[in-house]
């Protein structure tokens, strides 16, 4: 089964039911707590009562600096929410790891930003390094993968749509909330991931349900795509994508079409004013809870619950 872990000002933190107990170890990085697993299975074995949960303050499980690299349109939904048909080729992107915060930290919009969006996203943190080269095959994942937290690619999508900037509109501080849990994974874990629901809910109101076997590109494909270019190493993070049901959706062909017709300058006047009046979108005050778990509660990342405000 897999061990919960959560970090706090104080620590690492084995995760037991609702009460925590204190990881004997003197790691200061997600890398190396992931080195020192027998600290963390002495914790998990404990007799200790531990502390209560909801007295903790977490922090990302995932500490920076770090790679952070996300995948594009990588669930079916998604897909067609954002007007693809056919085969959709595997692409990344980096994201800044300063834009890595709290589980409950608050989301802060920049004053320039309008059109502020929701990604909930599976969270893959690297336990081995993965050379450029490397060819992971799906019983390879245990070897490479330590374990699995919940995150939110927020995205300003005036900024992404305008200037094609991947980079910008999802880097900036706080647009990355990731965690409570870094789920540490036990080799046999790795046969239910497809079993994992992620779920975003804003102001209560469910917008992401989908479980894995929507996904297009799985795990192990992915780090192999990834491994032609790009290194990683323990403690980086691999954003897999996010279901259908986020605020932004492609607009119906027709009306496509015609803005296809339309100057460039006249094009974006239109959608920016047809996208002011998508209620979707996140505005000051709102919630964002974001969970994501196995029904039978095997692998079980916790609940992520940020709040939107200004700069």
């Amino acid at each position: 089964m897999s061990t919960n872990v959560l970090r706090t000002a104080d620590g690492w933190w084995a995760v037991r039911g609702d009460r925590a107990v204190p990881v004997p170890t003197k790691a200061a990085t997600t890398a190396e707590l992931i080195a020192d697993r027998a600290a963390v299975r002495e914790a998990a074995r404990s007799g200790e009562t531990g502390t209560p949960v909801a007295d903790l303050t977490a922090l990302s499980p995932v500490t920076t600096p770090c790679r952070v690299v996300a995948q594009m349109v990588n669930y079916r939904s998604h897909a067609h929410d954002s007007g693809f048909t056919g085969d959709i080729p595997p692409a990344f992107f980096r994201k800044a790891s300063g834009s890595v915060s709290g589980p409950g930290a608050a989301v802060v919009r920049p004053a320039h930003v309008a059109l502020l969006d929701y990604e909930v996203e599976l969270g893959v943190v690297m336990g081995a390094p993965l050379p450029v080269g490397t060819v992971v095959g799906e019983r390879d994942l245990p070897s490479y993968v330590a374990g699995l937290v919940v995150t939110n690619d927020v995205s300003a999508r005036d900024v992404q749509l305008t200037r094609t900037q991947f980079y910008e509109s999802k880097s900036y501080p706080t647009f990355t909330p990731t965690g409570p849990y870094l789920a540490l994974l036990e080799p046999e874990d790795f046969a239910h991931l497809l079993d994992l629901r992620l779920t975003l809910r804003v102001n209560g109101e469910l917008r992401q349900d989908r479980t894995l076997t929507d996904m297009i590109v799985r795990p192990a494909r992915a780090l192999s795509l990834l491994a032609r270019f790009q290194a990683l190493d323990p403690g980086d993070l691999l954003l897999t994508g996010t279901p259908g049901g986020t605020a932004l959706k492609a607009p119906p062909k027709p009306v496509e079409k015609l803005g296809a017709l339309l100057p460039p300058a006249v094009k974006w006047k239109v959608f920016f004013r047809s996208q002011a009046k998508n209620p979707r979108y996140l505005r000051t005050g709102d919630v964002v809870t974001a969970t994501i778990s196995t029904p039978d509660g095997r692998i079980d990342l916790g609940e992520q619950r940020t709040a939107v405000t200004d700069a």
